[in-house]
């Protein structure tokens, strides 16, 4: 067990740690940069920034990820400030990788329009392997009944919630900096992408996946917004309790679950580190804990990924 908690260790080092690469190009004779992440695991995110001069009009694009001549995501890119001051046009965007992700060579695709002359920018990816925790949950008769509820008013929570993580607006660009975790604890009882079986306590079991990273804490614990956003959800659950979510970038949320009461409520614009609730053990939950989350483009991303440089702020300040 020591060994394996050591390694999963340095894996974790390894994958919430950003080292940015960079590849100049030309587009309609300006010059212009591409900043990403080479070195990725399964379960982190693929972002891309172009830094660019700011002559360029109508500078647009888009994004797109392959892996053994199969794409695995595409998006637009969206326009984000230059907070270094020097006034340059940027670009962002990102993809979100499966956790069953297999490791080896990748491509990143950038392309990038200045009105309708297109520059192909290619970016290879190495995806390394990473370990993932395989884990049995006995669920009592109550926490049984909330994980098979299969009743109108769950599933309408279940449609407002996807609705709300499938919406994407180009303009929210709330925070570019690395994000902190909500809480200063540092127990970790479950963690991203663990393969679960839940045994339920009529004998029956069903397998699932876990979305982010639970934090053993007592409840009544502060629960911190992990970056500036807008609050689009603040609300009890049944399966998740009392919950809220923050917008922070387009197509990118964090969510935060199990809470034993609210602070904010929905409309609210969040600072980083700001009191957003007290930790509890409300909805699905074997004991007192939060359940931190993070979704790009609905899918679930490692929270540990977004603590890192994973904009390139840093790096293109000191381009």
């Amino acid at each position: 067990m020591k060994i394996f908690v050591h390694i999963t260790l340095l894996i974790f080092l390894f994958c919430s740690s950003i080292f940015a690469e960079t590849q100049d190009f030309s587009i309609s004779g300006k010059n212009a940069t591409a900043f990403w992440q080479k070195k990725v695991c399964p379960g982190d995110a693929v972002f891309v920034r172009i830094c660019a001069d700011n002559s360029m009009q109508n500078l647009s694009g888009f994004l797109e990820v392959s892996k053994n001549k199969k794409q695995i995501g595409k998006t637009p890119f969206y326009e984000i400030p230059d907070s270094s001051g020097k006034n340059r046009k940027m670009l962002l965007a990102g993809i979100p990788l499966s956790s069953y992700l297999t490791a080896g060579s990748a491509n990143a695709i950038a392309h990038v329009f200045v009105g309708e002359k297109e520059n192909v920018v290619n970016l290879s990816l190495d995806v390394v392997s990473k370990e993932f925790v395989s884990e049995t949950i006995p669920l009592n008769a109550t926490n049984t009944a909330i994980r098979t509820n299969d009743s109108d008013e769950r599933w309408k929570q279940i449609n407002k919630l996807n609705k709300i993580l499938g919406t994407r607006n180009e303009k929210s660009v709330y925070s570019l900096e690395p994000m902190t975790p909500p809480t200063k604890a540092t127990r970790r009882t479950s963690f991203f992408a663990d393969r679960r079986i839940f045994a339920y306590s009529n004998g029956k079991s069903s397998t699932s996946l876990h979305y982010g990273i639970d934090y053993g804490v007592p409840t009544g614990s502060e629960v911190r917004a992990c970056a500036a956003g807008k609050v689009v959800l603040a609300e009890t659950r049944i399966t998740t309790g009392w919950s809220t979510v923050i917008e922070h970038l387009p197509g990118l949320y964090s969510l935060y679950y199990h809470q034993n009461e609210l602070k904010v409520k929905v409309g609210d614009t969040v600072e980083a580190g700001q009191l957003i609730g007290l930790s509890g053990a409300t909805g699905l939950a074997t004991g007192p804990h939060l359940h931190w989350e993070m979704r790009l483009n609905m899918e679930a991303v490692s929270p540990d990924f977004f603590t890192g440089d994973f904009t390139f702020e840093k790096a293109v300040e000191n381009q």
